[in-house]
């Protein structure tokens, strides 16, 4: 199998793949490439193979996915991971507990973010119109709500394998790699279900989930991750998450073109 990175996040990553090569047969496939030319070029080198696609381009994911690439996660996944507007939509019609989210500044304070930042990345807390980012794309926006901490819950398929509840420290942004504090996390009945919910829509085979922690006990949705780092998972957990990854891709390459969730 192959798995995908572009050249920053391959550096950033070695680790994990390092991981991923311990518990499976996998190379490496660095590519910065995304011109039409280039994409035509990276057709033709991972055509009818597995690849683990570890980059956040959905219009590369639907053009290899078109052309008999077996990606993992699917472009869908990619697509609706990577908009966080599309995100918030899937929640509502799957009639899950969410974030309000808006087109447009609904009073402030607010928090505005862009629909395809990651990572903690292009997301601003605004007390007035005046602390509008100097940016020419459309922004999102969401209500200054009270919570306790951030959670992330990783699925594997439709294994809910972990969760993370990653905790602010002198930022409103709860990102490990912003210097969040992390402590394992174990979810609820009503939030496995919720997630679960998530998985099996999308079909994806491994995401990450986010949802506010509130006060009062309940769980608001945010976003979407694909991909989705595991520096937290490692930092909270014992389980080894490249070799449960590694697992279910060895079980969906035995029984292509059929996945878990096609046959419940």
């Amino acid at each position: 199998m192959i798995v995908l990175y572009e050249m920053e996040a391959a550096n950033s990553n070695a680790g994990f793949i390092d991981e991923l090569k311990r518990f499976f047969s996998v190379d490496l496939l660095v590519w910065d490439d995304w011109s039409d030319d280039g994409l035509e070029a990276l057709a033709d080198r991972t055509k009818d193979q597995f690849v683990l696609f570890r980059v956040r381009r959905p219009h590369a994911a639907r053009f290899l996915e078109d052309r008999g690439v077996r990606l993992i996660n699917r472009a869908e996944v990619n697509r609706i991971a990577n908009d966080k507007w599309k995100s918030f939509q899937l929640f509502q019609l799957l009639g899950l507990p969410a974030i309000p989210t808006y087109r447009s500044a609904p009073e402030y304070p607010c928090i505005a973010k862009t629909a395809d930042g990651h990572g903690g990345a292009e997301v601003w807390l605004l007390e007035s119109e005046k602390d509008l980012p100097a940016i020419d794309v459309p922004l999102l926006y969401q209500p200054v709500l009270p919570h306790l901490a951030d959670v992330r819950a990783y699925v594997i398929g439709t294994e809910i394998v972990g969760a993370v509840k990653r905790s602010a420290q002198d930022n409103f942004k709860a990102n490990y790699s912003l210097g969040a504090a992390v402590e394992r996390f174990e979810l609820t009945a009503a939030q496995r279900r919720d997630v679960g919910k998530i998985a099996k829509a999308l079909h994806s085979d491994y995401l990450g989930v986010d949802f506010l922690l509130l006060e009062d006990g309940r769980h608001l949705f945010n976003e979407l991750e694909d991909p989705v780092g595991a520096r937290s998972f490692y930092k909270t957990h014992d389980e080894n998450i490249a070799q449960l990854l590694a697992q279910h891709v060895t079980k969906l390459e035995k029984e292509y073109p059929f996945r878990e969730q096609d046959l419940n």
